[in-house]
């Protein structure tokens, strides 16, 4: 059988993928019934760049038309949405590594590294080998934290300026500011950030944990983005440490204050080591809120329980194997309809030394920390149509007759197939038309950090 990469070469852009095996979550419109596992068989009909029609499996393939593609039950998914990453910081590693993985030592390391290096040159090289990496793995929308500590403001966001510009087209790109929760306390600082970010047309995060004013931080970020009519993105909790509880202040404080924008919670580690009157307390207020929670799977697994037995401190005696995952609760808020997504979040980088910006990847080990599985029924909307629509992107992360033809092709017939290999294989059309776009390689950037040998 020919491979699709090859029949798709041959249509000049108008097909028909006929034998398609679809999440049913990820079409808008009318769908057969769909298996046990959430799956359906469609056709599908590409011209001009868009679809033109889904319908049951074949019934396209019957008719007079353009040329026919068998995919042979392969999965076809939209593009993905990565609604939580860190281009900035990406690829320092080789310069700046973690001495020993844990949160504290990434800060530091962090912080060490923007200081003595983060050049307009060096943020732009690292962030745009980042969206190669996204681009040929088949990312349509990325949202990025930016470190907004002045003077790196003046610096960073310009960059995402350009290369949002430069990438218009391909991958829609969202910034974010992140400063620490003292700057958050502070209403004059986070005005400042506030313009910058608007300007950008930017989204104003920040981060909170344990913190003696969180809920000053959180009062203060909010009311912040209401006078500047901008969206909100904060990194909540995330931490091991139970009694951190700036998300149920977060959402405290966004009723409070009346605020209409989107809201968006990162991590919420700390929820999953809470009692439960807590946990419901928490919920119920994050629903009423509005808050959308996306949780960073792989990264936090990375960073959270990462203990040392002996003295901390200095890094003495072997390590302690960790005992929890790190990840928040994602079935039960689903439960309660809050809108969940999983995302990439740092990569190569001190908070985590591995990852390539691949949201398969990411739902792959989400699936498997987090059990999104036996059924995976919506789950993989949480790499496609909520995360689009918890960041307001609209129409992305879905198919839908009309929409683009920004798709994804993959060789697993069913999830254990697709969730047991890399799909290294898999085809990406943009507007119908197969990309040829390899991944760059980290040779690239060598010359950014000296001597490696």
């Amino acid at each position: 059988m020919i491979h699709p990469r090859d029949a798709l070469a041959r249509t000049g852009g108008a097909f028909r993928l006929a034998n398609a095996t679809v999440p049913a979550v990820l079409v808008d419109g009318p769908v057969p019934a769909p298996d046990a596992t959430g799956l359906v068989r469609l056709d599908l009909a590409v011209e001009a760049g868009r679809v033109t029609a889904v319908a049951p499996a074949g019934s396209l393939a019957a008719a007079d038309g353009p040329p026919v593609v068998d995919v042979d039950r392969g999965m076809v998914w939209p593009l993905f949405v990565d609604m939580h990453t860190h281009l900035d910081k990406g690829h320092i590693w080789p310069r700046t590594p973690n001495p020993d993985g844990r949160f504290m030592s990434a800060l530091l390391a962090v912080k060490s590294d923007r200081e003595a290096a983060w050049s307009p040159d060096d943020v732009r090289r690292r962030f745009d080998f980042s969206l190669k990496c996204a681009y040929a793995h088949g990312t349509r929308v990325i949202r990025t934290h930016i470190d907004s500590i002045p003077p790196q403001d003046a610096l960073s966001w310009p960059v995402f300026e350009d290369l949002r510009a430069a990438w218009a087209g391909r991958i829609d790109l969202q910034g974010v500011s992140i400063v620490g929760p003292d700057t958050m306390v502070d209403a004059d600082a986070m005005d400042a950030i506030a313009r910058r970010v608007k300007a950008a047309g930017g989204v104003l995060g920040g981060s909170v944990a344990v913190f003696p004013e969180a809920r000053k931080a959180v009062a203060v970020t909010v009311a912040t983005a209401i006078r500047h009519g901008l969206d909100l993105d904060l990194h909540i909790d995330e931490t091991e440490d139970p009694a951190s509880v700036a998300l149920g202040l977060y959402a405290e404080e966004i009723l409070a204050q009346g605020f209409e924008g989107r809201a968006v919670a990162g991590h919420c580690c700390s929820l999953a080591r809470q009692d439960d009157a807590t946990v419901d307390r928490t919920l119920d207020r994050v629903a009423e809120a509005g808050i959308a929670v996306v949780s960073l799977p792989i990264c936090n697994m990375y960073l959270q329980d990462r203990h040392l037995a002996g003295d901390d401190e200095t890094g003495a005696g072997p390590r302690r194997t960790p005992r929890w995952r790190g990840v928040t609760l994602l079935h039960e808020m689903k439960a309660r309809g809050i809108r969940v997504a999983v995302a990439s979040d740092n990569t190569r980088d001190p908070f985590y030394a591995y990852g390539d910006l691949d949201a398969l990847e990411v739902f792959r080990e989400a699936t498997r920390i987090l059990h999104l599985d036996h059924p995976h029924g919506g789950w993989p909307a949480a790499v496609a149509r909520d995360a689009a629509d918890a960041i307001g992107a609209d129409g992305f992360g879905r198919i839908r007759v009309g929409g683009p033809a920004d798709l994804a092709l993959f060789r697993g017939r069913t999830y254990t197939e697709l969730l047991a290999r890399p799909e290294s294989d898999r085809v990406i059309l943009r507007d119908g038309r197969p990309t040829v776009a390899s991944l760059p390689d980290y040779r690239d950037l060598d010359d950014l950090f000296g001597d490696l040998s």
